[in-house]
């Protein structure tokens, strides 16, 4: 593993960049904002809001009725997943009705029956698998842990016997076989997922110093506790696949293998088609998070 000074250095460069060519603005040393939420440092450099400690993992497996022969806290996935090639392209030709069609593009609704037509004739696989209810760490109530790494996010998948999850197994938990844009159907609903709140600018420097990066944290976030957007369900039942943080997975094609998918909660994508290639494995950010997948237990 790469020195954690490295990691540092590469990620306030990268904001340091991002920053300029967003035209933000410096936070100044003596800057000093009241905390609207108390956070704790979780591992190294991983941040969690402090919360009263969430359901039990048996009562909410229990209720939700879907662990299947995973381990508790975890859903089972299984069906036939379409092999779409280009898939979040192909499905943009499918939009009746445009929020904003500029990257970050928004479309309100989609043609159900067209794109049914579309991927009626194409080939599916197979899949089989466990996956997080909920954002790690996977429990109702409790919000997720965020500014974390794609190889933080390996190793504390692993450290529960877990993986990350890849992008398929990602993909196909929130769309299902119907192969829907959004976990929950075919019309964008702002009060289904915590997704296009405001964007709120960043002080890349103040992410390079653990005295001021929790002020910084506090100041953007804009999340919620797991599980408190009752409506953000797949069909699976896997809960806030799209919105308030960004997931970490691993490629299934292209050259990085580090990839974001779902979206937070600002104004994106926020579908189950699309994914973010454009950050490597040390990236971190205020709004970036995981969910971990494992392999069905053999019979």
């Amino acid at each position: 593993m790469r020195p954690r000074a490295t990691l540092t250095a590469r990620r306030s460069a990268w904001l340091t960049a991002a920053a300029t060519v967003a035209g933000v603005g410096a936070l100044s040393s003596t800057d000093a904002r009241a905390l609207e939420h108390e956070w704790r440092e979780v591992g190294t450099m991983h941040f969690q809001i402090v919360s009263s400690p969430g359901e039990a993992t048996e009562v909410t497996d229990e209720a939700e009725g879907n662990r299947g022969a995973c381990t508790p806290g975890m859903v089972e996935v299984r069906g036939k997943m379409r092999v779409i090639p280009m898939g979040d392209a192909l499905q943009k030709t499918t939009c009746t009705k445009w929020i904003n069609k500029d990257f970050p593009e928004r479309c309100a609704s989609f043609d159900k029956d067209k794109w049914a037509a579309i991927t009626a004739k194409l080939p599916t696989k197979e899949m089989r698998y466990c996956i997080d209810r909920f954002e790690y760490p996977n429990k109702k109530g409790e919000y997720p842990v965020i500014f974390v790494d794609w190889t933080s996010a390996n190793a504390m998948c692993a450290k529960e016997k877990k993986r990350l999850c890849n992008e398929d197994e990602w993909t196909f938990a929130c769309e299902g076989e119907a192969t829907a844009p959004y976990p929950y159907g075919f019309v964008r609903d702002a009060d289904a997922c915590l997704v296009d709140k405001g964007w709120r600018a960043f002080h890349p420097e103040a992410f390079g110093r653990k005295t001021t990066l929790v002020g910084e944290l506090d100041h953007l976030w804009q999340g919620a506790p797991s599980g408190a957007r009752p409506k953000c369900k797949s069909p699976f039942g896997v809960y806030d696949l799209t919105g308030n943080v960004d997931e970490w997975t691993t490629a299934t094609s292209g050259k990085r293998r580090s990839v974001l998918k779902g979206g937070y909660w600002g104004p994106v994508r926020t579908r189950c088609r699309p994914a973010t290639r454009a950050h490597g494995e040390t990236h971190a950010f205020y709004q970036q998070g995981l969910r971990c997948c494992s392999d069905l237990p053999a019979k």
